[in-house]
């Protein structure tokens, strides 16, 4: 049965096939090629871990550290950087041929907000019975609102129609 692979680097004597290797004492120091085995006794001397850093040079590089707290710095590091990542999520905005005046400032407020929030906006203007005769109508309604949010965002998606609904996609610059 094959041994099972553990997270992260390799420290000690889990640093197999490896002559020499390239120590960085505690300190800092570059101590240059040494033997393996005179590396780990280093290490053990100073009452720390010998710790493979970079496996696929020639030769590797060690350093003499302490292996759990370098563990645990690095998940926090880990923890830290999914903690700043954010998802760019697609709000959708609902129009109809025929809205308001007022009810299109809403809705324009409403993308404004998304943007500086970050995310996608999916502009979806839906067309019943006959206003499928007048698409114009929606496509110069979308042109219009491209041209109001023109210096907040991007078309990532041109108006074009999807069965009974004209779609517009805008992502914020």
């Amino acid at each position: 049965m094959p041994v099972p692979q553990k997270e992260g680097p390799r420290a000690n004597r889990d640093i197999r096939g490896v002559r020499e290797v390239q120590l960085i004492d505690q300190d800092g120091q570059n101590r240059g090629i040494i033997p393996f085995f005179d590396a780990m006794k280093v290490a053990e001397e100073a009452g720390l871990d010998l710790v493979e850093i970079a496996p696929n040079s020639t030769p590797p590089v060690c350093k003499i550290l302490d292996y759990g707290k370098y563990r645990f710095l690095e998940q926090k590091k880990q923890a830290e950087a999914r903690k700043k990542q954010k998802t760019v999520e697609v709000k959708e905005i609902k129009l109809r041929p025929g809205i308001d005046k007022h009810d299109y400032d809403t809705k324009m407020k409403a993308v404004r907000r998304f943007f500086e929030e970050g995310d996608k906006v999916k502009l979806t203007m839906r067309f019943r019975g006959r206003e499928m005769a007048h698409t114009d109508l929606g496509m110069r309604l979308l042109e219009k609102v491209k041209a109001e949010t023109s210096e907040l965002a991007k078309v990532e998606l041109e108006p074009a129609m999807e069965g009974r609904q004209m779609v517009m996609i805008l992502a914020p610059r």
